[in-house]
């Protein structure tokens, strides 16, 4: 019985290491860690891994007039819009602040793009509400797809690049980053989701 627990008190050790503690999402050293791990493989089996970079649109906004408590609730929100949207075998993970990074293996640019249009739009769909008014949410995403863990730094610089280039160019949207030739198509539109806070 104590060996069982044990064991139990080092898997939740882990756990919480590898966690994100608002929004269960993988943190920043984990999802760094799934992408390396990824890029590792595809470069033995071919195929290429998409990045995308995602950040909060006006989020210190949604701090100032409603307060870190709502301003965490939003963000727990939109970990789990995007959870849903992603493949089960994608890894979401909170890069820092109001910033997620979505690993996506198996992906090239052009279906990096897809997916995070879908995120995209999922996000923008959601319908807040917090103290008896709406809160407009959505994402500026970057995107970047490669093959090589050698490049790791490389696709995180070129989808942060792209994400700041969604930001400049009037925010919820998705931009590539470097290279990214795209063949984008529109993607339809989900159904509203409504959370009050």
């Amino acid at each position: 019985m104590t060996q069982h627990r044990l064991v139990e008190a080092q898997k939740a050790l882990r756990r919480e290491a590898s966690r994100d503690g608002l929004t269960g999402l993988w943190n920043r050293k984990a999802i760094l860690d799934i992408f390396e791990r990824e890029l590792l493989r595809s470069q033995r089996g071919g195929g290429s891994v998409g990045v995308i970079m995602a950040d909060v649109d006006h989020f210190k906004a949604v701090n100032d007039s409603r307060g870190h408590v709502a301003g965490d609730l939003v963000l727990r929100i939109i970990a789990s819009e995007i959870a849903a949207v992603v493949r089960p075998y994608d890894s979401v993970g909170r890069y820092g602040g109001e910033e997620f990074l979505i690993v996506v293996p198996g992906c090239d640019a052009s279906e990096t793009w897809e997916l995070a249009e879908r995120i995209r739009n999922g996000v923008a769909n959601c319908s807040v509400v917090a103290e008896g008014s709406s809160v407009n949410v959505s994402l500026s995403l970057g995107i970047a797809a490669g093959n090589s863990a050698a490049d790791l730094e490389e696709l995180l610089h070129a989808a942060d690049t792209a994400l700041y280039q969604a930001k400049n160019a009037g925010r919820n949207r998705v931009e590539p980053g470097g290279e990214c030739a795209l063949n984008r198509r529109p993607v339809s539109s989900a159904a509203q989701s409504k959370f009050w806070l």
